[in-house]
Parts: structure tokens; C-alpha cells; sequence
């Protein structure tokens, strides 16, 4: 009888836990245990183990290779970035009555266009405003969305209004893409995103220098095959894939093998992220599709001001980051687009703790070298009172546009019928 696993995901063990475990099974059978005993306890224990090392899969990888082909990086910024922080309406008498402690002033603001002004922490992406690779879509979200992070997360990463769902909006994406190597589709962390929730080749790593073996031995990998052949149990699948995604990152380490990231990136786990991606594009790695997840940006409280606050320094990371691997892709940004999108936008009045509440209309950030960049595009409603959504930016532009005019020009997707459920793509000229 063969032992299914959830359906979800099942995350493996680090390289280093791998070889204890070897250690101690070895020192089992000398006392007389057996192979399957041995999995049914502390085997299995490290096979659910969650290390700073690790592969995330479902199945086998796709086949090693390749490509030089065109990457679509996803960063969710989760907890309900505030747009109208972000991206501020200028000229717009309403705006700062609703936010008299944390609105933006216009004085402060670095130049878009006639309408809108960017946050000054956003700086050192403002250069791509200039040069048409940065572009905004302003009350944006699901139509279906509600102030459940939770909930209104799952709508955006299924791309669909029904929480029931299967599949992820990249997963679709990836089944219009086709198959391609080993790292074709990467979530840079702990887990693979609920984008990609039924992609039997996504992996999660932090980082390809994470993939290897601590123990020098070269027969480590035929030993760990050896053992874990003929089980007739998940567990033999998801060693081979293992040992398979460590082999496939040799080579493409191997490139530069001094490698360090760029000190432009922020010294934590979002600048490692895109360091790393940066990494897999210019290694020829077949890098497809990336995620990547940054958190804190649910702000009741001590949002700040323009100077200084907690939305400083979440804009400032990520006005840093993106300028970064902006910068170490150099040409091969031509070859990469980057969505940075979050679940809901904030309420337009700010609160009595110094924050802003869960909202609707959101914001999406757009850079890369087929962005049609210097616009912010879509429909906006205003901030008079009669034009909003129960206090909320009202939700003018379906995000599965916006997303699915970014995957099918970046991939060259083709038809976009299957990416969203239910829901005709109707492209707003995000992309040239």
C-alpha cells in the first residue's frame, strides 16, 4: 500500500539533517532496525522538518537544462501596503483632510505626472520613472476582495473568486509556459506560494548556495539514493529530487564561484531573495517564474510621516532592493519583469493610532525593461466622498488584468483564457 501525501507540499530536510539521519540509520541497523521502522520514525521527522536549508517540491523536478529565456518575478507585499502613502494624489484638497498626521504633503513629493507624486523613500527607483521602466496601476485589487488578509491573499494568488480553487494564477501561467529546467519556477523562502500551490516542479530555497552537502563525501548522493530506492513511499521521490536540484546548482555556481551578493541589497532575507534571482537570470538557469514574499506592511499603528515612521522604512527597502537587482541584472533587465503587488490597499482615513485600517483599492508596482514605464495606468475614482467604496478607494482596475498582461507579454504566453478563471484579461498597456 502506498503512503500518499497531502496534496499541499511536503518540505524536506536539510542537507545537513539528511546526513544525521543517515548517521543514525546506519547505527539503527547495526542494532537490528529496519529500513522501513527507521521511516516510520525519525525519518519521516526530517523529511517534515523545516531547516534554513531546504527544497520544497510535490514531485520530480522538470528536466535539467538551459534557457535564456524571459523571467516573471512576483513580489507579494503582504499585510495591505498603503497606495495612497505610496503613490499620493497631488493637488487633492481631500487627501490630506483625511490624513492630516500621515498624509504626504506635495513639497515633499518626487514628480510622476500632473495627478501623482512619489514618496520620497521611494528614490532610488525614481530613475525609472525617468527612464519609462516603472510604472504604477493605482486602485487596483480583486472586485471580490474583502479586509481578511487571509482571504483576500488567496483570491489574488488563485486568481480566481472561488476559494476552492486547485490551482494558483502562476501555475496556469506556467501550464501556458510549458516544461523547462529544474529552476524554471523558484519561491525564494521557506515554502511554495499558493501561486503555485499545484506546480509539481516549483521549488522554495533560500538561496542556490543553500543546495549542497556539508558532508565532503562524493558518494553522499549515491549513498542517499541507495538508501531511500525501492521504499514504495513519497519519501523516495522527494530524496531523488533532492539530490537532483543540489547536482543541477553545481554547475550554475560554478560560473562564479566567488559570488557574493551586490551591496546595494538590503542585508536580510528580501535582499538575499532578489540577489539570488539576479543570480539564477544572469547563471542562465531557465528561470522562469520567482516569488518572493515581504511581510510587515499591516501599519495600525506608527505608520509615520514623509521623515521617518515604519512606512519609511518598508519603502525605503524596497525602493533599495528593487534599484538593486535593477542594477546587477544591467542588460538582462530587458529579460525580467517585476510585479510588486499586495492584498488590499488602506483606508483612506487615517486612524487614532497614528495608522490606517484595512481597505480596498491597492497599489502595483511594475519595473522592467518591457514595462511601459513612466505612466500610471488604469482608471482612477478620486477621494471625494461620493466616489469612494464605503470609505475605501474604490477598486477601478481588476488586478487579473494587470497580471495577466504582465505574464503573457514577459512569456509570450500567447492566448490568456485559461490564466483566470471565469475572467477575460482585458489589458490595460501595462507592457509595450
Amino acid at each position: 500500500m502506498r503512503h500518499d501525501l497531502p496534496r499541499q507540499r511536503a518540505i524536506l530536510c536539510t542537507a545537513g539533517e539528511v546526513q544525521a539521519q543517515l548517521e543514525e540509520q546506519r547505527r539503527l541497523w547495526d542494532r537490528g532496525f529496519t529500513r522501513r521502522r527507521f521511516l516510520a520514525g525519525a525519518g519521516m521527522a526530517a523529511a517534515a522538518s523545516l531547516g534554513s536549508q531546504l527544497v520544497t517540491t510535490r514531485h520530480a523536478f522538470a528536466a535539467a537544462g538551459t534557457g535564456t529565456g524571459k523571467t516573471l518575478v512576483s513580489i507579494f507585499l503582504r499585510g495591505g501596503m498603503d497606495g495612497l502613502t505610496t503613490v499620493v494624489p497631488r493637488n487633492d484638497p481631500h487627501y490630506l483632510d483625511a490624513r492630516p498626521g500621515v498624509g504626504v504633503r506635495d513639497s515633499e513629493l518626487l514628480a510622476l505626472d500632473s495627478v501623482f507624486g512619489l514618496h520620497p523613500a521611494m528614490a532610488p527607483v525614481h530613475r525609472f520613472w525617468q527612464s519609462k521602466q516603472l510604472a504604477f496601476v493605482h486602485a487596483v485589487g480583486s472586485p471580490d476582495a474583502n479586509r481578511d488578509h487571509f482571504a483576500a491573499q488567496a483570491l489574488i494568488e488563485r486568481g480566481d473568486k472561488t476559494l476552492s480553487t486547485p490551482s494558483g494564477w502562476l501555475d496556469r501561467v506556467l501550464m501556458a509556459d510549458g516544461p523547462g529546467t529544474t529552476f524554471r519556477a523558484v519561491c525564494e523562502g521557506s515554502t511554495v506560494t499558493a501561486a503555485l500551490r499545484a506546480t509539481l516542479d516549483a521549488i522554495a530555497m533560500r538561496g542556490i548556495d543553500t543546495l549542497d552537502f556539508a558532508n565532503p563525501s562524493t558518494n553522499i548522493a549515491t549513498a542517499l539514493r541507495s538508501l531511500y530506492t525501492g521504499l514504495d513511499h513519497p519519501i523516495e521521490d522527494l530524496m531523488d529530487t533532492t539530490v537532483r536540484a543540489v547536482a543541477d546548482a553545481v554547475p550554475i555556481r560554478a560560473q562564479d564561484p566567488n559570488w557574493q551578493p551586490r551591496p546595494e541589497y538590503t542585508a536580510d532575507p528580501f535582499g538575499a531573495a532578489l540577489a539570488d534571482i539576479a543570480r539564477l537570470v544572469k547563471a542562465n538557469a531557465g528561470l522562469r517564474v520567482a516569488t518572493v514574499d515581504v511581510g510587515g506592511w499591516d501599519l495600525h499603528t506608527n505608520q509615520g510621516t514623509a521623515a521617518s515612521g515604519q512606512m519609511v522604512d518598508h519603502l525605503t527597502s524596497l525602493a533599495q532592493n528593487l534599484n538593486a537587482i535593477a542594477t546587477d541584472l544591467g542588460s538582462r533587465i530587458a529579460d525580467v519583469t517585476l510585479v510588486a503587488m499586495s492584498e488590499f490597499g488602506r483606508r483612506v482615513v487615517e486612524n487614532t493610532s497614528g495608522g490606517t485600517d484595512h481597505g480596498s483599492g491597492g497599489l502595483m508596482l511594475l519595473l522592467g525593461g518591457g514595462v511601459q514605464g513612466g505612466q500610471i495606468h488604469g482608471g482612477w475614482p478620486g477621494l471625494a466622498p461620493g466616489d469612494l467604496d464605503n470609505g475605501d478607494l474604490a477598486v477601478r482596475n481588476d488586478c487579473r488584468d494587470v497580471l495577466g498582461e504582465v505574464a503573457g507579454r514577459t512569456l509570450n504566453l500567447g492566448s490568456l483564457t485559461s490564466l483566470f478563471p471565469g475572467h477575460q484579461v482585458s489589458p490595460l498597456g501595462v507592457m509595450k
